[in-house]
């Protein structure tokens, strides 16, 4: 779980929308990067759970259509957390999830509009 969830929340939201969605970007890049490098299933398992809390932060403040394409995302990652135990032992989970959270990612990266 996340420690100093209601800290996080606080700093997380005073950014404008664009730095909270290059801030979701990041984590789940993280996330990519984590999942192919890190041999501590946790490490992941933290990133999905913050990915998701950043998405439920944001969403509300962004237009419908974005906001329902970050819901659907948090859907995903919310099955992958509760799968991930089982799934990090298997190298093509482990890959699928890296490639989906790059994708993700590159998403939330054109989203806030900070390239």
């Amino acid at each position: 779980m996340i420690a100093n969830k209601e800290k996080l929340r606080e700093r997380f939201l005073r950014d404008p929308l664009e730095r909270r969605l290059g801030g979701l970007a990041a984590t789940l890049g993280r996330i990519s990067s984590s999942t192919r490098n890190s041999t501590d299933a946790a490490v992941v398992k933290n990133l999905l759970e913050e990915a998701k809390y950043l998405i439920e932060w944001t969403a509300a403040d962004t237009a419908p259509e974005i906001a329902a394409e970050l819901v659907s995302m948090q859907t995903l990652i919310t099955l992958w957390a509760k799968a991930w135990d089982t799934a990090s032992r298997d190298k093509s989970q482990r890959t699928l999830l890296s490639v989906q959270a790059k994708q993700w990612s590159d998403r939330a990266l054109d989203l806030s509009g900070l390239l």
